[in-house]
C-alpha cells in the first residue's frame, strides 16, 4: 500500500525526529562517553605504623591540622562494625570539626584478621582489660600522640559507634585517669558479655543487674580513686541491632559510678529528640542521654552536601538533622563560638 503524504508534512516530520535523535545523542554522550570526575580524594587520615607493641593488633591513622596549638585536645574515635577509620571519618565529621577548631584526632581501626566483620572486641576478656590487647593498643596510640604532639593531657576525649562504643565503654573504665569525657554512640556498658556466646543476648536485652552492680564493674576495672570522665551516651529508639535498653543500662552504670540519683534530671529538646542531663554536686554536667525517636542503628549526623556526595560514607551514618559529633565537641569545650556558626 502506497501512502500519500504532502512533501511538506513528511518534510516536518523529518524535522522532527531529526531533534530527537540530536537531543538523545547529546543525552547519551553525557551520560555514557563523558568521563566522571573520578579523581581520588586527598587522604585526611595518615597512619602511624609504630606506637609501642600493639598486643591488640589495630591501626593507628591520625589527623592532626595544620598549625595545632600547643596543649591541643586529642579525641580518639572508634568506628562500628562493617566500617573503616576514613568511612566513619567522611561521615561523622570529625576531621572538619578538628581543622576547623584546632584539635588532633586518633582513629584505632581494626583488621579483618581479628574480626571478620571488623568490630572491635569488647566483649573478649584479653581485650576489654587494663594492660592487654586492644584497650592497651588504644592506650599506646594516645601515649604515641602526646610524645608527638603538644597534647593536653586533661582534654583527652573519647567516641565510638556500635562496638566502637562498646570499646569506649572499655577504654572510659579500664583507663578513667586518661579520658576527661567519653561519648558512647549505639554502644552497650561495660561488662555487658564475657565472650562471644554472650554478644547476641546483651544486644538484645543487657543482663538483670542492679545500678550498684553495674557500677562495681566500672570500679573494679582500674585502681583509679579519683575523678571519673564524664559520660554522653546516644542511642536510637528504634535500633533494632543494640536494644535501646542498653543506654538505660550505662545510664545506670555511669550514674551510680558518678553518685547521681537516675531520677533526677534536666530534661531539653535537642532538635526535636530528648536530651537529659545528670550534674554532680558542683553542678558539673556528668552524664548526658540523648535518645533519637525513630532512628535505627547508627550515628546521629546532620549532613552538608560534602557529606551527602561522599561515597562510601553512609553506612550507620543516619540524617536525623542532628550532629552527635558537633554536640560532644561543643559539650567538650572543643569548638570556638566564633567559628561554630558552619552548618555540621
Amino acid at each position: 500500500m502506497r501512502l500519500k503524504l504532502p512533501i511538506a508534512r513528511l518534510l516536518k516530520a523529518q524535522r522532527r525526529w531529526e531533534k530527537v535523535l540530536v537531543k538523545a545523542t547529546a543525552t547519551s554522550r553525557k551520560l555514557i562517553i563523558k568521563p566522571r570526575n573520578t579523581r581520588p580524594k586527598k587522604d585526611k587520615l595518615t597512619e602511624v605504623s609504630s606506637f609501642g607493641t600493639n598486643p591488640g593488633n589495630l591501626r593507628m591513622l591520625v589527623y592532626v591540622p595544620p598549625q595545632l596549638p600547643d596543649k591541643a585536645p586529642l579525641v580518639v574515635v572508634v568506628h562500628g562494625c562493617l566500617q573503616t577509620a576514613r568511612d566513619y571519618d567522611e561521615g561523622s565529621g570529625w576531621s572538619l570539626l578538628a581543622k576547623r577548631h584546632g584539635f588532633a584526632l586518633v582513629y584505632a581501626e581494626q583488621f579483618r584478621t581479628n574480626n571478620p566483620n571488623r568490630c572491635f572486641n569488647w566483649f573478649q576478656s584479653h581485650d576489654a582489660r587494663r594492660g592487654s590487647g586492644e584497650a592497651l593498643s588504644i592506650r599506646q596510640m594516645i601515649t604515641r600522640m602526646r610524645r608527638s604532639h603538644s597534647i593536653d593531657p586533661d582534654r583527652i576525649f573519647i567516641t565510638g559507634l556500635s562496638a566502637g562504643g562498646a570499646m569506649a565503654s572499655v577504654m572510659l573504665a579500664t583507663y578513667p585517669e586518661v579520658f576527661a569525657g567519653g561519648g558512647i554512640i549505639a554502644g552497650l556498658p561495660y561488662g555487658a558479655a564475657s565472650g562471644l556466646r554472650q554478644v547476641a543476648t546483651a544486644m538484645r536485652k543487657p543482663q538483670a543487674r542492679t545500678a550498684q552492680q553495674w557500677g562495681d564493674l566500672v570500679r573494679s576495672a582500674s585502681s583509679h580513686t579519683g575523678p571519673r570522665p564524664t559520660v554522653s551516651i546516644w542511642h536510637g529508639t528504634a535500633d533494632r541491632t543494640v536494644a535501646a535498653a542498653n543506654a538505660a543500662a550505662l545510664l545506670s552504670q555511669w550514674a551510680n559510678v558518678h553518685g547521681v540519683d537516675e531520677d533526677v534530671f534536666s530534661q531539653v529538646s535537642l532538635a526535636g529528640h530528648r536530651h537529659r542531663t545528670w550534674s554532680n554536686r558542683n553542678g558539673k554536667t556528668v552524664v548526658e542521654l540523648c535518645l533519637i525517636e525513630g532512628m535505627g542503628h547508627g550515628t546521629p549526623v546532620r549532613r552538608t552536601k560534602a557529606q551527602a556526595s561522599a561515597r562510601g560514607a553512609e553506612r550507620f551514618m543516619l540524617d536525623v538533622g542532628l550532629s552527635s559529633s558537633l554536640h560532644l565537641a561543643t559539650s567538650w569545650g572543643l569548638v570556638q563560638h566564633k567559628r561554630a556558626r558552619g552548618r555540621m
